[in-house]
């Protein structure tokens, strides 16, 4: 089983490498925002904490992130291994995913962080955020304390995973196809 950690700062291309990714290596497709989307879409009680969270450019808590995620690796017991998309983004919940994937005799195959700058990343959200909707893309203050929120949380994972020999930088600036064969040259080369 294949198991990927796609990493990096809102707007560095996750979401849209991800599709490629997941059609190409036949992985499952676990956003963490898209969950959490459609659970504020339906008003689950989990959207409505996730939002006020979300609404403040904050994370959202670990131990709800990790229970939700882990109810999604077990509905998807067929798959042939999982492309986590925004998770996890601290230490405790690398930790526990380790945890847990081990439960299941599987690990993190390789984490791939996609790098941009950080003036480059915030015009992209801008844009995005004028045709999404997005609240959190169309406030650059937002943006930018989630970029904090980011270096104070998420970073540090760039450590943790270099210790395993499991981490790989990919430069995310470039077209869709481009970022999309460097993503593929790491992946087809673990």
């Amino acid at each position: 089983m294949t198991n990927i950690v796609l990493f990096g700062k809102p707007g560095a291309g996750k979401g849209t490498q991800a599709e490629f990714l997941k059609g190409k290596y036949n992985l499952t497709h676990l956003s963490t925002g898209d969950i959490f989307r459609f659970n504020i879409k339906n008003e689950t009680e989990l959207g409505k904490l996730a939002q006020t969270y979300i609404n403040n450019g904050e994370l959202v808590p670990d131990e709800v992130t990790i229970k939700m995620l882990q109810s999604e690796v077990e509905a998807n017991p067929e798959s042939a291994g999982f492309l986590f998309d925004g998770f996890p983004r601290t230490i405790a919940q690398a930790e526990a995913l380790d945890a847990f994937l081990a439960s299941k005799n599987e690990k993190i195959t390789a984490t791939i962080a996609l790098e941009a700058d950080d003036e480059i990343l915030v015009a992209r959200l801008l844009e995005r955020g004028k045709t999404s909707g997005r609240a959190d893309d169309q406030d650059e203050e937002k943006i930018r304390n989630r970029y904090q929120e980011y270096n104070e949380k998420t970073a540090p994972l760039i450590g943790f995973y270099k210790e395993q020999g499991k981490f790989h930088a990919v430069n995310g600036i470039g077209s869709i196809a481009e970022i999309t064969e460097r993503l593929s040259n790491v992946i087809d080369n673990l």
